[in-house]
């Protein structure tokens, strides 16, 4: 029961990745399940991880722009210098599939004299997914049901930094319902309103990835956030939107182009880095927008910004 074997089986068997380090910030152990995860992540360790100095790995994040590596060299030099007794926050780490969330613990212990001190990592998605789940009632626009200004500009935000961090880029959509006013206008603001909804339906189907939000940006005007996309591979995610609209059949009799409902989009890519800044992709997806509608509408305009 006191074996070295059999309370490294029971480290290993937990949930929690736990880490152990010095006071010069080196691994001295770390868990089978950080291990496993690290692999499967493609984290900066992911084979020998004892020696390795844990606080310039976070060190590195922090001066890549991530606020979570940041946060976390500091919390854990607090606990070594005794200025803590200890420190815990809470910081998202998603796939490119799942939403994911975790706790870091750092506690301090002292073995045969010298200073150590356990890092832990909880996974707390679960409770992380319900705290969203009711948040994002304040987010979701109440007439189409997909999130509004206010969680784009949120979304937007973390998205460009992580994409920044990553050195990944990030494109962004911006939608207009063309002739919108005139369909207001002949059939009256109901419709109108039925028609948004039927939008809103529509673009749900765009936005299905963890790092994907589709948002009604104000009026008639909405917005798509593709994080860690090209432009490529969003012209390929957005082209099928212009006849998802179309195939609405929504009357629209006095519009300049068809009949019918249909929409114009601009569409642009950028890496995030320290000299630009997240408003100039939104304002370089508008210029497009409008460039499609001066071309005649009823298409996209895309570039790199």
């Amino acid at each position: 029961m006191q074996s070295y074997d059999f309370l490294k089986s029971v480290l290993d068997t937990i949930t929690e990745h736990i880490v152990v380090i010095d006071s010069r910030g080196d691994i001295l152990f770390v868990n089978n399940r950080r291990c496993v995860f690290g692999e499967k992540n493609s984290c900066v360790i992911n084979e020998k991880w004892i020696g390795i100095n844990y606080l310039k790995q976070c060190d590195s994040a922090s001066n890549m722009g991530d606020d979570y590596g940041t946060q976390a060299a500091i919390g854990i030099r607090s606990v070594i210098s005794g200025e803590e007794e200890q420190f815990y926050f809470e910081y998202p780490c998603h796939s490119q599939d799942d939403k994911r969330w975790f706790m870091m613990r750092v506690t301090p212990f002292t073995e045969k004299g010298v200073n150590c001190f356990v890092i832990s990592h909880q996974n707390i998605t679960e409770r992380k997914l319900a705290e969203e789940e009711v948040l994002n009632l304040s987010r979701i626009d109440g007439l189409t049901d997909i999130p509004n200004r206010r969680y784009f500009n949120e979304f937007l935000q973390n998205e460009w930094n992580r994409c920044r961090r990553l050195n990944i880029p990030i494109s962004l959509a911006m939608v207009d319902l063309d002739y919108f006013k005139l369909l207001n206008d002949t059939y009256g603001h109901q419709t109108g309103d039925d028609c948004l909804r039927a939008l809103g339906t529509v673009l749900k189907k765009f936005g299905k990835r963890p790092n994907d939000l589709v948002a009604r940006y104000g009026g008639e005007e909405f917005a798509l956030i593709y994080g860690g996309v090209s432009l490529t591979q969003a012209k390929t995610l957005i082209a099928p939107l212009l006849e998802e609209v179309r195939l609405l059949n929504i009357p629209n009799k006095k519009s300049k182009i068809l009949p019918i409902l249909t929409a114009s989009i601009g569409l642009s890519t950028m890496y995030p880095n320290k000299d630009n800044k997240e408003s100039e992709l939104i304002k370089h997806a508008d210029d497009l927008l409008y460039t499609a509608k001066e071309k005649g509408r009823n298409q996209i305009m895309f570039a790199n910004g």
